[in-house]
Parts: structure tokens; sequence; C-alpha cells
């Protein structure tokens, strides 16, 4: 018997059903007698997520990412506890590689603790078959799930998003302001952050009147020198590009990299767009231009969110946030 139990029988939403427990003032009294009696009848004691909006709690947070020596990735765990640090939360951290067995042994360990929510930053923990996020609706029903750039629809399932589509459709099109007509676009995964970013890349360019060629849309590994590496290759082969747009500042570097290694100028002869406004949009000669996603705000958002969840109150379960173009020496901008 759980929290999701209670709203299902009572017929009210699972907030109003934490306002029940924490006493807020914001429910009428005809609601909040209806769902004390309904607990009575299903003889419902609160569990660890009712004790966090207010009757009791651990004051623990669980915390997964795929990979913490990612930049990104490393600058939101540490956006992340700062914030539950300064509301008076402890957390616990796990790095779970990209494997879907890992991510389920990880999370399942995580409720083991009693932690009072999980949160899951970066969108690679959402799978694009519904069977594979089963276990996160599941356990939505015991305790709130935030998501630090994802999206899973969901009672009790809190995203926080960066606009990634608009960011990359932006880009794009003022590479073409600039004169840029072969844009070539080079990203790292499928998730849900990447697919968003695909999205933008491909509306830009229809929305300018020029086509899609898939030849111009590479799946590169996320290191430097392999994003180097298919650029020469690429080179090469004999297709012409003008421009690059990356996924992530580390393909950005091996853009650099490539365009020195090729004798291009940059941005006379190519133009760079990197993404997450990351340490690595300043370590080149010249400097990246770089979409800036927001992290920190996405992560700041998301532990607000959490803490309104833990007090009964009426939060969003979906904030985007608008990403920012960083405009250096690598593009005409």
């Amino acid at each position: 018997m759980n929290i999701y139990d209670v709203s299902k029988k009572a017929g009210v939403s699972i907030a109003t059903v934490s306002r029940v427990l924490n006493g807020n003032p914001n429910v009428s009294d005809k609601t909040r007698t209806r769902v004390l009696d309904i607990m009575d009848e299903l003889g419902y004691t609160p569990n660890v997520f009712a004790r966090g909006l207010g009757l009791g709690t651990i004051q623990t947070i669980g915390i997964m990412c795929s990979d913490s020596s990612d930049p990104y990735l490393a600058h939101a765990i540490y956006y992340l506890e700062r914030e539950l640090r300064a509301n008076h939360y402890d957390s616990i951290l796990c790095c779970t590689g990209n494997s879907l067995e890992n991510k389920r042994l990880y999370f399942d360990l995580l409720r083991s603790k009693k932690v009072d929510a999980i949160i899951l930053a970066g969108s690679k923990f959402i799978e694009p078959r519904a069977k594979d996020n089963a276990y996160i609706t599941e356990a939505s029903s015991e305790l709130p799930i935030m998501l630090v750039n994802g999206y899973l629809e969901g009672d009790n399932i809190y995203s926080t998003l960066c606009d990634d589509r608009s960011a990359t459709h932006q880009a794009v099109s003022q590479l073409i302001s600039s004169g840029c007509r072969r844009i070539l676009y080079l990203f790292t995964s499928y998730s849900y952050s990447g697919t968003n970013k695909m999205k933008g890349y491909r509306d830009a360019l229809l929305g300018h009147g020029l086509s899609i060629q898939e030849e111009y849309i590479q799946n590169c590994e996320k290191d430097v020198l392999a994003a180097r590496d298919l650029l020469l290759h690429l080179h090469q082969s004999g297709l012409q590009f003008d421009a690059v747009l990356t996924s992530d500042d580390t393909l950005a570097v091996g853009a650099v990299k490539y365009a020195h290694a090729a004798g291009r100028s940059i941005p006379d002869d190519l133009s760079i767009v990197g993404y997450n406004n990351s340490i690595y949009s300043i370590c080149t000669d010249p400097e990246i231009t770089s979409i800036d996603s927001k992290v920190e705000a996405l992560c700041t958002t998301t532990v607000r969110t959490l803490m309104g969840v833990f007090n009964g109150g009426n939060v969003p379960t979906r904030t985007t946030i608008a990403a920012d173009l960083i405009k250096r020496a690598t593009t005409k901008f």
C-alpha cells in the first residue's frame, strides 16, 4: 500500500495527498476528510516519501549519473549537491555507466537506502522503449523522481529541461545567416536531449530552404581525437562542409584540431559551434562559440521543485529553460 493507491482511491492527485500528510492548509475540509478516511480504509501508513513531507525524514536524496568524469555531469552533480546541502539534505551519488542493467541495479540500491527522492542527472536514463522505463514509473508511486534534462511522463515524476531543440535551431540559423550552407552536425547519442538537438538542426535547415543530407549528420564518440579523425576522414573523402555544429564541446575541440591539421582558417573557411559552454570551449585557440545549456539553472530549479513537492505545494511537472548562444572566435556572427 502506498501514496499512489491512496490518491487513486480518493480520486485526488498525489500532491493533494501530500498536502494532507503535511497539514497544508490549501486543502478543503471535505477533501482532507475524504483522504484521511481512505487512509484508514486502506490501512495506509506513511512511508519514507510521506515522512519527507513533514512527518520525519532521513534527509537524504539519491543522485544518479552515467559518467561523473563528463564535465557537464560533473558540474550537474556539484550544483545538485550544493543546493541540497543548502536545504539541509545529504546525498548519495551512484555513477551507473550506460547499461540499462546497471541503471536498474543502482536505482534499486538507492531505494533500498530509503532515500527521500531520486534525481536522475542527464537524459540518458530515459530509454526509447516504454517497458525499459517501467522501473522508474513504478518507483514514482513511492517517492519523487526528478529528471535533469530528461523527460518521462508519469505521476510524481518531475522534469527540468533545457530547450535543446530551439538552441540548435538558433545556432544553425545564425550559421546560415553568416553565410554557411554546408553545415555538418556531429552528435554523440540518441538520448532525449540528443534527439531534440537533432530536430533543431533539421528544422533550421528546412526552415531556410536547405535540404537535409544524411552524410552531413555524423555520430561520433565523445572524444576529441575521435572527432578530429572523423572530420579528417570526411574531408579526405571529398565531403565539402563550411561549418561544424556539435552536440558537445568535446567534439567542437576535435573540430578545431581538424581545422589546424587540414590547414583550414577559422572562422573564414570553417565555422564551429559547440554545446554546453564548458571549460573546453575556452581552452582552444581560437576559443569556441558554444551553446550554454544552463546546467546550473537546471539543477537549482530541480532542487527547488523537489522542495516544493516535499512541502506539498503546487509545482510544475515539467519546467523548460532557454539556452544561450555564447559567441566567440570560431564563428562570424
